[in-house]
């Protein structure tokens, strides 16, 4: 019976309630050792059979195998594998691979986490599910993260998830979680009373245990055997002590059996054999600590009755016996990652055959995208490296590795303690690239592009290429010249001209006639589709990027080129030929960038529910990854949605203005908000303030430009136009792009009063789909033709204009568009709010289902491009067939699902 654990029971019982009932859900419990997580994991085991039964899978985490990638995952997969060739074929290989029948699962890290979502989706056809995941603290990462990835999307299936860790460690941001409080004393003295504790004992051991359900039951047992024990020391240590005091008096060779299972971690008995026979012992060597309550066997398994157990085991021991046992584990272990796991504890000195073993267990782990594994295991091949480069080389591995796995401190330390072991150029120049993503990951965006330039010099060509093409990409971004003009001059001086690079430096000293061309030379030359490769021998690193991922990267510079140049086709195409990519293939990490690319042209375009629906998309993925930091750049591509609309608390909320977090997006943003809502000083001052900071050169800001114009003439001030219209003017004769030319004559028109100006600025909107721009030059043309007394003329362009701002909701410009038209005399009725358009109704996410089920996409192939469970999909249809008021995907083709 557990006792004080009402209101848990409750909740774990209507999450097992509500899997009979085809919901899933997911639930935390943390706690300090011996706090009872594992006694209610094995109570909602419990329940799960009783009655309408769910299948019960169990997952515990292993402190021994917490570098052993997917060691955790294995045991949830392992039980389901007849359903693993049903799944996409990326998510089967992935699985395959985890299960050690293929060679690699991928190039993204989180495909492992979309398998397992459809693994569980497709188990629980058969009937629901409850997985228990016990100890997830000591969980290696990729287990870790591929079963957070599933338990934060599962929705629909009939699957319920209990996890157990202690109060540190496993961040399991957005699942609900219950933290375990001590027991209060009349509960613990009703459980001592159960364990038949004397009474005149109670209140002693009550204090002791400070309500720790373990400490209770062990403190209890101490002082039926010790009546006398003393000593005050903190829970867990007492624990301990009282652990190590029970296995000191068994027999030796069962204190060494128990050492060996310890070592080895996963309790598999067959695997413990072999070196347990080494060490002259045996299985039968188990009987007594059995007979103390100190361990299970069932068939093939050993298993400690709490982690405490095996901690005792291992630590109360001294280290040359931990060594010899370590030794024969390796000897006989059969796969690699665990002997190079057990070599690495075994050895004390340096030992490069050693190492070398290590290091090929980091590239194994490396292949199959469990980079914290990795990075683990390649600084564990460095500490027993006896060559320094060798060893600064491994280290500058590990960094890399650290990083992809998004640690980015933790890089950064690997990365200092290589560059302190060599001081020739060649090797400074290979832990140049670890070190600049290091420094652009922490916000040191100027020193990244610095490092790069600066050890470029001392790397191969073809090398060298790479890293000032990447420094000129962080001078970018932090408003760098100096960087960008050096690496243009070392391209040049190596015969490399790289046009994305020197047009970058022509762009930052506003060269726009040099620069512009270059770009566009660049976006042409680009790939337009990657070769649809899953995966090779290796996945590609630092040192051996294949021509896949170079394809990938270069398409990823030339949409960002693209939307610079603003061709938005061109952009979109790039965006959308990476987007459809990444969801053939799941390649779950790669998806919110090129996402964030695809909703910057859809607000331009004037997409935004599509916008909206991509960023929402993207965001969800990030905050599944843990890759939260990309969050205030999605957001800024939001900002301006907010602005068009006057949503102002949204806006101010959605819109950073810090430097490379989308900040001269959001700036961007809040000044056409301001603008928008007749602030037209604070609109001037913050547009003013930006073009003459580092990232004056910002595409957006030269765009924003004809927001400058119009503040500065609405204020009276039309001196404060001149620069940006200058600038303006330079790029559209530069670039050649309708969008500039038409806002850069639509900027001269507010200056000159010409008709002619608004009349070219026109023209040029019909050869560009950019819907609010345009009827913002309808509005002022409207405003013009109306001051002019041309009231009747006036009426086109102001319908026109207001047409377009009621679609997109920009209020404060259908005001004035709506105020205009009354002052020609005409009198407008506002539209009708969401009547125009059904999709309305939807949310972002059943938006993209019904979608892809209106081009024909079955369940299960919508679920593999949106990283959902099929049943997930079919409940997000059911919710839009209501909303919209069909019955059938049938009736899908009836409706416009283009219009956004």
């Amino acid at each position: 019976m557990l006792y004080g654990r009402a209101s848990e029971q409750a909740a774990i019982r209507e999450l097992i309630d509500a899997a009979r009932a085809g919901r899933s859900g997911s639930l935390v419990l943390r706690g300090e050792p011996g706090i009872g997580k594992s006694a209610l994991l094995a109570w909602a085991c419990r329940e799960a059979a009783a009655g309408d039964p769910l299948r019960t899978l169990r997952v515990t985490g292993m402190e021994a195998e917490a570098d052993l990638a997917f060691a955790g995952l294995v045991q949830l997969v392992w039980p389901m594998q007849e359903h693993i060739a049903a799944l996409p074929a990326p998510q089967a290989a992935t699985l395959r691979a985890v299960l050690g029948e293929d060679g690699t699962v991928g190039r993204d890290r989180f495909l492992s986490g979309l398998a397992v979502l459809t693994l569980l989706a497709e188990a629980a056809e058969d009937g629901p599910l409850l997985c228990l995941v016990d100890d997830v603290q000591w969980l290696d990462r990729a287990s870790a993260d591929a079963l957070l990835f599933a338990a934060r999307r599962l929705t629909a299936e009939g699957v319920a998830m209990l996890f157990a860790t202690r109060e540190e460690g496993f961040p399991a941001t957005g699942l609900p979680e219950l933290r375990l409080s001590r027991l209060s004393p009349q509960d613990s003295a009703l459980l001592l009373e159960e364990r038949g504790l004397t009474p005149v004992f109670r209140d002693e051991v009550i204090a002791d245990s400070a309500g720790n359900p373990l400490a209770l039951i062990e403190f209890a047992a101490a002082r039926r055997r010790h009546p006398s024990a003393t000593g005050p020391m903190p829970v867990p240590d007492r624990l301990l002590a009282s652990f190590r005091s029970r296995i000191g008096q068994l027999p030796q060779r069962t204190r060494l059996m128990m050492l060996t299972a310890a070592a080895e971690g996963r309790g598999h008995l067959p695997t413990l054999v072999g070196a347990a026979a080494a060490l002259g012992v045996g299985v039968e060597d188990l009987e007594e600590a059995e007979k103390a309550g100190l361990v299970d066997v069932t068939g093939n398994v050993i298993a400690f009755r709490h982690p405490l157990i095996a901690t005792a085991a291992y630590q109360g021991v001294p280290l040359a016996r931990r060594v010899a046992v370590h030794k024969a584990l390796a000897e006989t272990a059969i796969e690699e990652g665990a002997r190079a796991r057990h070599l690495a504890a075994a050895t004390t000195s340096p030992d490069e055959d050693v190492a070398a073993q290590i290091a090929r267990a980091a590239e194994r782990a490396r292949a199959r995208i469990t980079y914290a594994s990795a990075a683990r295991l390649y600084e564990q091949a460095a500490g027993l490296t006896p060559d320094p480069r060798i060893r600064a080389a491994r280290l500058g591995e590990a960094a890399s590795l650290a990083l992809s796995a998004g640690q980015a401190a933790q890089a950064a330390a690997l990365a200092d303690e290589a560059e302190r072991l060599v001081d020739d150029g060649e090797s400074l120049a290979r832990l140049a690239r670890v070190r600049a993503v290091v420094e652009f990951e922490l916000g040191e965006r100027r020193l990244a592009a610095r490092v790069l330039v600066e050890r470029s010099a001392h790397a191969d060509p073809d090398s060298a290429v790479t890293m000032l093409r990447t420094a000129a990409g962080y001078g970018w971004f932090s408003g760098d010249r100096e960087s960008i003009r050096e690496a243009a001059a070392r391209l040049l001086a190596l015969g490399r001209a790289d046009p994305m690079v020197l047009g970058l430096a022509h762009l930052m000293e506003e060269d726009y006639a040099r620069g512009l061309p270059l770009l566009a030379d660049f976006v042409a030359g680009a790939p337009r589709a990657v070769p649809d490769v899953l995966s090779g021998p290796r996945a590609a690193g630092p040192e051996q990027p294949d021509d896949s991922v170079t394809d990938d990267i270069t398409m990823s510079w030339a949409c960002f080129c693209a939307m610079i140049l603003g061709e938005d086709a061109v952009a979109a195409e790039l965006a959308e030929a990476q987007v459809a990519r990444c969801r053939r293939h799941g390649l779950v990490g790669t998806l919110p960038q090129v996402l964030q690319d695809l909703a910057g042209v859809q607000v331009l375009t004037g997409r935004h529910r599509d916008a909206e629906a991509s960023v929402a998309e993207a965001a969800r993925i990030v905050r599944d990854t843990g890759l939260e930091q990309r969050l205030p750049r999605l957001n800024a591509v939001l900002a301006k949605v907010a602005a068009i609309q006057g949503d102002e608390e949204r806006c101010a909320r959605l819109a950073s203005v810090e430097p490379d977090t989308g900040g001269m997006a959001g700036i961007a943003a809040l000044s056409l908000l301001d603008l928008g809502l007749g602030r037209y000083e604070a609109a001037l001052h913050r547009l003013e303030t930006a073009t003459r900071g580092p990232l004056r050169h910002a595409g957006g800001l030269v765009a924003a430009g004809v927001d400058q114009v119009e503040a500065a003439v609405r204020l009276g001030e039309p001196d404060r136009a001149a620069e940006p219209l200058r600038r303006l003017e330079e790029w559209a004769r530069a670039g050649e792009q309708p969008w500039a030319h038409a806002l850069a004559a639509h900027g001269r028109a507010l200056l000159t009063n010409d008709e002619d100006d608004y009349l070219r600025a026109l023209a040029a909107h019909e050869r560009v789909d950019r819907p609010f721009e345009q009827a913002r030059t309808e509005l002022l043309y409207g405003e013009w033709l109306r001051r002019a007394r041309r009231r009747s003329d006036a009426r086109v362009p102001l319908r026109s204009a207001l047409k377009t701002f009621e679609r997109l909701r920009a209020q404060p410009w259908a005001e004035r568009a709506r105020a205009e038209l009354t002052a020609t005399g005409e009198s407008p009725v506002a539209a009708e709010p969401t009547a125009a358009n059904p999709l309305d109704r939807l949310t972002s996410q059943e938006l993209l289902v019904i979608r892809l089920a209106a081009d024909g996409g079955t369940s299960r192939e919508i679920a593999a491009q949106l990283f959902l469970s099929p049943r997930t999909v079919e409940h997000h249809l059911y919710r839009a067939f209501r909303k919209l008021g069909i019955r059938s995907r049938r009736e899908l083709a009836h409706l416009d699902l283009a219009s956004s």
